[in-house]
């Protein structure tokens, strides 16, 4: 997997422990890229200690119904991401950008004087393997789905660069753009691979057309 300037091989070539980026309804994906506007002071100061690191930090949601909306509960499936790109705006805050590397299980947290969350994590290893299964998924079927929900909800989208993208960067960047729930992010996120990340992303779609229209039949 190759993030920016840094190959990942194998889970030994990233950390056990990472700082916490909670997000909710922000999603990134492995080999996915996520713009981030940052201006809180704590992750102001995680992103100020990645960048004088190894530039990771793990994106994560929080769960929906938490209790405690100061430290919520998170979900267990998050996503590495590191920093390809820093700029300082003038008023305090940052603009980075991030590009997903693998997604990682949360073990526990762990106690910090940071103002940000840590935790102890484990890597899925399968993300650092690259394989070829843009084959393995109906691009038409994908992009019809998409252009109708884009129709049905008048948003636009630069079909150039859609027409042009790999499969893999097409379904990623579909899924994070796509304007869905906290869970249905999460599902997007915790698909085993990408070909069922694919199927997930159609199924997702179809259903947010069929409550747009009211109807619930299945799309053709």
């Amino acid at each position: 997997m190759k993030a920016g300037n840094a190959h990942y091989i194998q889970v030994k070539d990233l950390p056990d422990e990472i700082g916490l980026f909670p997000l909710e309804g922000v999603l990134l994906l492995p080999n996915g890229y996520l713009p981030l506007n940052v201006f809180e002071p704590r992750y102001l100061e995680l992103v100020e200690d990645a960048m004088k690191g190894n530039r990771l930090i793990g994106i994560i949601q929080p769960e929906p119904e938490s209790k405690n909306p100061e430290k919520p509960e998170l979900y267990k499936t998050g996503c590495i991401g590191r920093i390809t790109s820093y700029a300082e705006t003038g008023d305090g805050r940052l603009m980075i950008g991030l590009q997903g590397v693998c997604r990682f299980k949360l073990q526990k947290e762990i106690a910090s004087d940071k103002p940000y969350r840590i935790a102890k994590i484990s890597i899925d290893e399968s993300d650092l393997v690259e394989l070829d299964t843009g084959d393995k998924i109906n691009r038409e079927e994908l992009l019809d789905t998409f252009e109708k929900f884009l129709d049905a909800h008048e948003m636009e989208a630069d079909w150039d660069s859609i027409m042009q993208a790999p499969t893999e960067s097409l379904v990623n960047a579909l899924s994070i753009m796509a304007p869905f729930g906290t869970a249905e992010k999460q599902a997007l996120l915790e698909a085993p691979d990408i070909v069922a990340r694919a199927a997930t992303l159609v199924a997702l779609t179809e259903r947010s057309l069929m409550e747009h229209s009211g109807d619930d039949k299945p799309l053709n």
